[in-house]
């Protein structure tokens, strides 16, 4: 009985971290997602006051909350590859039985924040849509406004 693990798949502990782990991992799925949304709509409020006012220097106004939502979405991929590497982490100390007490209920990212921000800036669910946002604000004050 010495050489079995403590927890098993099955454990209602385990699965509540699996849960836990799981839920934080969707909500900055759709933090990321909503800071899209966002990012477009202000964006889209921006240009349409401007072409209003018929001031086409001001579209470049634009393009600072594009920049800032372009972060802010890189930081919740960033926090979303941590908390997936957490979980990973997690179910291969499950499965090669080294599971203790200590690793349950402790919800953290893991891996080098600034190694995984830097990797979201240059990921392929984020910098395309932003730099087509911004080309499509160049194009707005270059010939629609």
């Amino acid at each position: 009985m010495a050489d079995e693990p403590a927890f098993k798949e099955n454990s209602q502990a385990v699965q509540s971290h699996l849960t836990i782990l799981q839920s934080v991992i969707q909500r900055m799925a759709n933090n990321s997602a909503s800071s899209k949304a966002w990012c477009i709509t202000l964006v889209s409020a921006i240009l349409v006051i401007v072409a209003d006012k018929g001031k086409p220097q001001y579209a470049w106004i634009a393009v600072i909350p594009t920049l800032l939502f372009f972060v802010l979405d890189a930081y919740y991929l960033a926090l979303e590859k941590g908390f997936r590497n957490a979980y990973n982490s997690f179910i291969n100390k499950l499965h090669s039985e080294a599971l203790s007490a200590a690793d349950l209920f402790v919800v953290n990212p893991q891996g080098g924040q600034f190694g995984l921000f830097a990797r979201s800036i240059l990921s392929f669910s984020v910098w395309p849509f932003y730099a087509t946002l911004l080309g499509m604000i160049y194009a707005a004050k270059a010939f629609v406004i």
